[in-house]
Order: structure tokens, then C-alpha cells, then sequence
């Protein structure tokens, strides 16, 4: 290469979001991005085709994945120096989020040139606001190890961190690993979430081995899974703020006494401190 980028002769590099689920949820600002860059890179060119055709987006799309990323990752650096404009997407929500491209926008940066990024969609953090579990700490760990031994011991290791645990699990081994879980961590409040956006979309929240349970007897789900898992049990848990929040959510769809059962299961709070503030607030309601 001739030099650094970073010129008024160099292209650019967006990281473009794109819906986990439901079209709807492309916005207008990825739309114009996708549809102003020269080259779209993706993880699969079929399915980020048919989410382009969707939107009448006439980019070419070029794949940069695992297995060609090494090769590839020159090339676009090349392009850029040209002056191209370019998007990186995944096939659902944000890039880099267990997906290879961070490594592509290290090299970007080393080349001088500022990424510039349009938020999207992320299961994670999306499945984390409906499992009303304690969002003001949370850790993202991806996906565990597929064998139980080194899956307990990857659970074990995250054992002390003092927020919420967010996972992406298959359907096939999703029993498996809630079981490990309540070993590893302690019978903790969890919720898994499936088909998020969709028109099948599921939370079913309770305590690891309760949810372990379902999912033996009932059989492998369908769809795209995240699994939250609570903090520790000597956490302080949520903040007042946060619990009020959740409690509000609850008033809003079922009874006192429902309210505060389920804020205290998903929570961890003492139901003593949960009635509390339940009270409080639906007298603030009056």
C-alpha cells in the first residue's frame, strides 16, 4: 500500500445495524448508508441480497467471514485507500457482536481512518430489557462452550460478576446449558428469549432450574435464542430506581400481589423491600 488513510482521497467505512428479525426495523439512516456505499460486506450475500431487495438497495454485496477474512481484509483496505465508500453488516443486528468483524475495523484504525457507525437492532441488549432482570450491571459472554465439562467451567469463571449474564445458545443444547448453569451459578432468576422481533417472539422467565426443566420435557425451541441470567446472589441487586421501574411495569399488567412475586423471583430483591416499593408507588398512582 502507498500510504496511511485518512486522506480527503480515502473512502469510507460504516458499520451498519440491520434487524434481528422485523424489517421494520431497518432505519432510514442504515437504508441511506447501504444505499450510498459501494460495496455492502457481509457474512452471507444471500441473505443480506434479500434484505437489500427488500429495500430497492442496488449495492453489490461481497462476504467477509471467518474463512476468508484473512485474504480479504487487504483487499478492502485497498479499496478504501481508493477512495470507495464501504459497509460492513452481519447477517442480523450489529456487526462485531459475535461475529468477526472487529478484527477488520482494528485494521481500519490502524490505517487512520475513523469508522463511523449506524446503530441497530442487538438481541442482546434486547432480550435484556424484557427479561426485567437487574440491567444496571450486565456482562454480554457470547456463546459457551457445546461440551458440558467446559461449559460448567467457563460458568464457573464468570461466577462473581457482579451484573446480569447474557449468552446466545442453540436450540439444541439449550436444556443442557441452563442445567450447568444452576449447578455452576446457584439456582439464580433467569430468562430465555427466542425469535426476538418475529411474530413468534417468546420470554419465559423463572429460576435456571425451573426453565432447565421445561425446555427437557417440553423439547428443543425454535428460533434464535438468548439466555440472561441474574447476578449473584450476595449482589446488592438493582438499583431503587431500576426495581421501580420494573415494579411499574408489572402494576401496569397484573395485581399487587402478582406484581411484587414476580419483581422479587426476577430480581433477587427481598420480597419485604419489593412490597415496599410496590405500595409506594401505587400510592404515587392514586
Amino acid at each position: 500500500m502507498s500510504g496511511k488513510l485518512g486522506s480527503t482521497a480515502s473512502g469510507s467505512f460504516t458499520i451498519v445495524g440491520t434487524p434481528i428479525g422485523n424489517l421494520g426495523d431497518l432505519s432510514a439512516r442504515a437504508q441511506a448508508a447501504l444505499s450510498a456505499a459501494d460495496v455492502i460486506y457481509c457474512e452471507d450475500t444471500r441473505i443480506t441480497g434479500k434484505l437489500c431487495n427488500h429495500f430497492g438497495i442496488k449495492t453489490p454485496c461481497r462476504a467477509y467471514h471467518e474463512h476468508n477474512a484473512e485474504a480479504l481484509r487487504p483487499r478492502i483496505l485497498e479499496a478504501l485507500e481508493a477512495g470507495q465508500n464501504l459497509a460492513l453488516v452481519s447477517d442480523a443486528g450489529m456487526p462485531l457482536i459475535s461475529d468477526p468483524g472487529y478484527k477488520l475495523v482494528q485494521a481500519v484504525i490502524a490505517e487512520g481512518l475513523e469508522p463511523q457507525v449506524v446503530p441497530g437492532p442487538t438481541a442482546a441488549t434486547t432480550a435484556l430489557v424484557l427479561a426485567g432482570l437487574p440491567s444496571d450491571r450486565f456482562m454480554f459472554a457470547g456463546f459457551l462452550p457445546p461440551k458440558s465439562g467446559a461449559r460448567r467451567k467457563a460458568l464457573a469463571e464468570l461466577a462473581q460478576v457482579p451484573g446480569s449474564l447474557i449468552f446466545y445458545e442453540g436450540p439444541s443444547r439449550l436444556a443442557a446449558m441452563l442445567a450447568d448453569a444452576a449447578e455452576a451459578l446457584g439456582d439464580r432468576p433467569a430468562a430465555v428469549s427466542r425469535e426476538l422481533t418475529k411474530l413468534y417472539e417468546e420470554t419465559r422467565r423463572g429460576h435456571l432450574s425451573t426453565l432447565a426443566q421445561h425446555y427437557q420435557e417440553q423439547g428443543a425451541p425454535k428460533g434464535e435464542i438468548v439466555v440472561l441470567i441474574g447476578p449473584p446472589f450476595d449482589d446488592p441487586g438493582p438499583s431503587e430506581e431500576n426495581l421501580d421501574a420494573m415494579l411499574r411495569r408489572a402494576l401496569a399488567e397484573n395485581s399487587l400481589k402478582d406484581a411484587v412475586a414476580y419483581v422479587t423471583n426476577v430480581s433477587g430483591t427481598k420480597k419485604k423491600l419489593v412490597y415496599e416499593r410496590a405500595l409506594k408507588i401505587k400510592d404515587e398512582n392514586r
